[in-house]
């Protein structure tokens, strides 16, 4: 390589970052014509983050300081249609209210203790005094039953976080206990977002049939659950073709990481509970890792309108109350199992025999508080896939629509069964499958 080359491909570099430098500190938007971008409360008029299925703790500010109440307690909650669980939550729902703030903010956290054990609550990833760490044992008493315990710090770092017990953390959080934490910049860079959504993905322990989640299992999860919810129970997200949009994925899963993936479109990975990740250090990806314990913010622009898959790529962690242990029984012959079967339980039919994908319309019996194998109805047949699964609604006017729509395709845009004529033209031989 001679000088020449080499001062061309510095300048190549240089350029190159250059323009993702200006990216980020908010180059003109070419999409920002083909809409009216909507100013947010928060500083640089970014949005309030919407929590699907959830909700945002309230605050009411008095002298400077920010003051919420979280009361941890018993919960009934609704995982999916047809499967309710006893679990532990925070103000009536699993999982927490979102906390959302700004960056320098003081706040004052009272913590109210209605479950039948102690408990705290940690501030997970946020830089604070030692002793509102919620520790139990280590920075704090515990928060015995019927006690109230008052935490006051100054979110002095914006980021995405997220808070859960420090106390018998197995039980309590695998019952439900963790919620995310929002801290907006004060002084934001880059392109304003549209669209701000937060997501906790969680994995539970719940056989057919009961009511309680398991705290002691390690490794047979059979619910899985964005916000708290598997599918078909998850909220569509609903945004808008050409929006900025960031999503902010936070795992307290007790075991699992979770390997998010959408459909449609590819984003950049821009902060971690760490913090914001540097423009040059960023890529476009398709699929977001998100470890146990840590966050991911991700943030794209979809350009193609429809309704796009988002799930966790674990392909167990989308069946809801899948049957584990069971032998392979793909291509196997069970008539004399179900005839001999038969005899004792009616109703008995082997599963699995040509694979497990219609189950559901199977409308096998199940035990009542149960969803084994269950999807939900899609505008072309059952959607055969649970737990961890949501569906991203991308609209030409995203305000108009209300999540429950389904996309209404070209004439020419949906695959099709193939036509004979159509197939033998193209040098395809129609009997190739028989």
């Amino acid at each position: 390589m001679d000088r020449r080359d080499f001062v061309k491909i510095g300048a190549a570099i240089g350029g190159a970052l250059v323009a993702s430098e200006a990216l980020a500190q908010g180059a003109p938007d070419k999409n920002a014509g083909k809409r009216q971008r909507r100013a947010g409360p928060f500083p640089g008029g970014q949005p309030a983050v919407v929590t699907p299925n959830g909700t945002t703790l309230p605050l009411v500010e008095k002298d400077g300081v920010k003051i919420g109440h979280l009361v941890a307690m018993p919960v009934k909650h609704t995982l999916a249609p047809g499967l309710e669980a006893d679990c532990w939550g925070y103000n009536g729902r699993v999982h927490g209210p979102t906390i959302e703030v700004v960056e320098g903010d003081r706040v004052r956290f009272y913590v109210t203790n209605r479950l039948p054990e102690p408990t705290t609550v940690h501030w997970h990833g946020v830089i604070l005094p030692n002793g509102m760490d919620g520790v139990s044992g280590i920075t704090q008493k515990p928060i015995e039953p019927r006690e109230t315990h008052v935490y006051e710090f100054t979110f002095g770092k914006a980021g995405t976080f997220m808070y859960h017990p420090h106390y018998d953390e197995m039980t309590q959080m695998a019952l439900g206990m963790v919620g995310m934490i929002v801290v907006h910049p004060k002084n934001p860079k880059g392109p304003r977002v549209d669209r701000d959504f937060a997501l906790i993905t969680h994995e539970w322990a719940i056989p057919a049939g009961t009511r309680r989640p398991d705290p002691n299992e390690m490794t047979d999860f059979n619910v899985l659950t964005f916000n708290a919810k598997a599918y078909p129970g998850t909220a569509p997200i609903v945004v808008g073709k050409g929006e900025r949009v960031r999503m902010r994925f936070g795992n307290l899963s007790a075991m699992d990481h979770h390997p998010i993936h959408l459909h449609g479109l590819t984003f950049e990975v821009v902060g971690t509970d760490g913090g914001e990740i540097p423009v040059s250090a960023r890529y476009p990806e398709t699929t977001v890792l998100v470890p146990t314990g840590s966050v991911r913010v991700i943030e794209f622009v979809p350009t193609e309108s429809g309704d796009w898959a988002m799930h966790c790529h674990m392909t167990h962690h989308m069946m809801n109350q899948m049957g584990h242990g069971f032998p392979v029984m793909v291509g196997a012959n069970a008539q004399k199992i179900d005839a001999r079967v038969q005899a004792l339980v009616p109703d008995y039919m082997t599963m699995g025999q040509s694979g497990m994908g219609g189950m559901d319309d199977m409308k096998m019996p199940a035990p009542k508080n149960a969803i084994p194998m269950r999807g939900g109805k899609g505008p072309f047949a059952t959607i055969d896939m649970g737990g961890m699964f949501t569906i991203l609604k991308v609209r030409d006017d995203p305000d108009a629509e209300d999540g429950t729509g389904w996309y209404v395709h070209p004439n020419g845009t949906v695959a099709n069964k193939a036509d004979d004529v159509k197939m033998k033209a193209d040098g395809i031989d129609p009997n190739v499958a028989f």
